[in-house]
């Protein structure tokens, strides 16, 4: 209820099998009720975190405001969309709240900046599959913050035992009014 979360896994790997660290952070904080996940290709999600934090501050720079989630969607969508013939290889997951009415927001996209708003839940990723089944399983409308919690918590835990190629710790964001 009036919160949302993010969460993804700490692995870096390189090609098929091989993990080069255990504490890769694939989510970034753009606003203080803002977070932005990037799974994919690691240079591309260290790219597009740099040209989204330099696109996010000038916007606050020019506006004199915070920037909300929906023109966050559409500056992610923008950026995406303008590299199409040489896409980066990232696959955006976006959970905030709205700022008049803390209402959850949350949204996917693809690799060219197609938004997906759907109204419980969003993932990507190498096992999305895996996450689809555990999310579908588990999340309830309304739950509270602690709740959420346990409910991300739970089906990345069992999604991650479900494909080899994530893991090695995760990190969970709770935002909350």
């Amino acid at each position: 209820k009036d919160c949302v979360a993010i969460a993804s896994d700490l692995r870096f790997g390189i090609r098929q099998g091989f993990t080069v660290a255990t504490d890769f952070e694939k989510v970034f904080e753009m606003g203080p009720h803002l977070y932005c996940g990037l799974p994919g290709l690691i240079t591309d999600t260290l790219t597009v975190r740099n040209k989204l934090k330099f696109r996010v501050n000038l916007y606050e720079l020019k506006e004199d405001r915070r920037i909300s989630p929906d023109v966050f969607v559409s500056m992610l969508s923008n950026l995406l969309y303008e590299r199409r013939f040489g896409p980066f290889f990232v696959e955006p997951v976006v959970a905030g709240l709205l700022p008049k009415t803390n209402e959850p927001y949350v949204c996917g996209m693809d690799l060219i900046g197609c938004p997906n708003k759907p109204e419980d839940f969003v993932v990507a990723g190498t096992c999305a599959e895996q996450l689809y089944g555990m999310c579908e399983a588990l999340w309830e409308p309304d739950l509270s913050p602690e709740d959420l919690f346990e409910t991300i918590s739970q089906a990345l835990v069992n999604a991650f035992d479900r494909d080899a190629l994530s893991g090695w710790g995760a990190s969970v964001y709770i935002i909350e009014k």
